[in-house]
């Protein structure tokens, strides 16, 4: 009994909402299904151009499949053609619903590409079996979502829509950083590594972020807006020979992005990154109005790292050396540092020593242009990369670089594709223009 007083005491409301649930969309997607195979209208003679080579295609009668959709099982009878020029069989309504070439929906496509942007495959897998009655194995929610970052990747290239002037603030930051993702060992032979002999165990994502901070703390420094930050990533190159027409396939990807978001337009452009010399060259090529600054944070490490080296760790020694050259970068005092270096390299034999005591030097030296901090802030400018350090975790660890994990060039590219539209916000434009192409098409 269902009705009456004190029936709400005795059910499990849980089991009941659940069974309810079930019980309402199997009764929809019969009717759905019904409502779908009463249409033959897709049978539009007896003959039809090959979707593949554009030779006849007979037709061969009606074929049924059962799809996942977010009803749960709909099996479809749909008229079948086939090509005997290229042995190719095809649907015309599975294109027309969006299912040509695999089994599941749109919208189960979409609840796959959701979880699969933020989680494992296989936990994507119990998520949709959990939250939305889905039977989707992990490898097929692999399949489904590489293949979804794919067309993401391919869209990223074809559409990039300058940014409208009222969206465009003051100032926009741009930066650029690079992590190492695990990789499978085909796709690491005959590369040099870091591993003790001397193998690579990951390839360089490399991560375009741009943002704005107009806001301000307490004590007067920029804050990163909030739903300001994009990003777009890839493994791919950012060198270039001089001979070649175009730019690295990175430097193309960061020109795309700064269009998006009119970084070429503010009226002020920073390039925000770490020491790395193809950080600037980009930056020098495709911005040159743009201010240079050298992560702050990572200037310290860099100053730390050689405290180390020198004095061991961890060590009272060391850590006051590295804090008083912490104290000279942000009073913009380059000279004393160097001097500083000067002394220990005079005084130091240890060959290993003095090498890390001339890099830094080198160091300092290449990127003194960029580290004029006292003038940054009087400028009211972001000195630190927090907003790329933390997107080379956001949009690529937390995903990519999980235990177990060793990815493909092209499956982790997919992954990467999808996940940075995701956090871009802009995982519904894409299914927006991918529902305009297909009712065009």
């Amino acid at each position: 009994m269902l009705f009456g007083p004190g029936v709400a005491a005795a059910l499990d409301f849980e089991a009941l909402e659940v069974a309810c649930r079930r019980q309402a969309l199997a009764l929809a997607a019969r009717c759905l299904a019904e409502h779908l195979n009463a249409d033959t209208s897709d049978a539009a003679g007896p003959w039809l151009p090959c979707s593949r080579c554009g030779g006849p295609a007979r037709y061969a009668g009606r074929h049924a499949k059962t799809f996942a959709t977010a009803l749960g099982p709909l099996p479809l009878t749909r008229a079948y053609y086939h090509c005997a020029a290229c042995d190719h069989g095809f649907c015309p309504r599975d294109r027309a619903l969006g299912v040509d070439g695999g089994s599941l929906s749109p919208a189960v496509t979409r609840m796959v590409g959701t979880a699969a942007a933020l989680v494992s495959f296989a936990e994507s897998s119990e998520i949709l079996g959990a939250l939305a009655g889905l039977s989707v194995d992990a490898k097929q929610v692999e399949r489904t979502a590489e293949a979804l970052g794919r067309a993401i990747a391919a869209d990223e290239q074809q559409h990039v829509g300058p940014a409208p002037p009222a969206e465009i603030a003051p100032t926009l930051y741009l930066g650029l950083d690079g992590t190492g993702v695990p990789m499978r060992k085909a796709e690491l032979a005959g590369r040099a590594g870091k591993q003790a002999d001397g193998l690579a165990k990951t390839r360089e994502v490399k991560l375009c972020t741009v943002w704005s901070a107009e806001g301000r703390d307490a004590e007067g420094v920029p804050v990163r807006d909030a739903g300001s930050v994009s990003y777009s990533a890839a493994i791919e190159s950012a060198a270039m020979r001089d001979t070649e027409a175009t730019g690295a396939a990175f430097a193309q990807r960061v020109e795309r992005e700064a269009c998006r978001r009119g970084f070429d337009r503010a009226k002020r452009q920073v390039v925000l990154g770490d020491g790395a010399p193809w950080i600037w060259n980009t930056a020098g090529e495709y911005f040159p109005e743009a201010i240079q600054i050298v992560d702050r944070f990572h200037a310290k490490a860099h100053l730390s790292g050689v405290a180390k080296v020198l004095y061991g760790g961890p060590s009272d020694l060391g850590d006051a050396w590295a804090k008083a050259r912490h104290a000279e970068l942000d009073a913009g005092q380059l000279h004393q540092i160097v001097a500083a270096l000067v002394a220990q390299y005079r005084s130091r034999r240890d060959p290993t020593k003095r090498e890390e005591v001339r890099k830094c030097i080198g160091y300092l030296g290449a990127n003194r242009r960029r580290m004029r901090y006292p003038t940054f802030r009087a400028q009211g400018l972001c000195t630190s990369s927090a907003v790329v350090e933390a997107g080379c975790k956001v949009a690529i660890g937390t995903r990519l670089k999980r235990a177990g994990m060793h990815w493909s060039v092209r499956g982790a590219n997919a992954i990467i594709a999808l996940r940075c539209c995701k956090l871009s916000g802009r995982f519904e434009d894409f299914w927006e223009r991918r529902a305009e192409r297909r009712a065009t098409s």
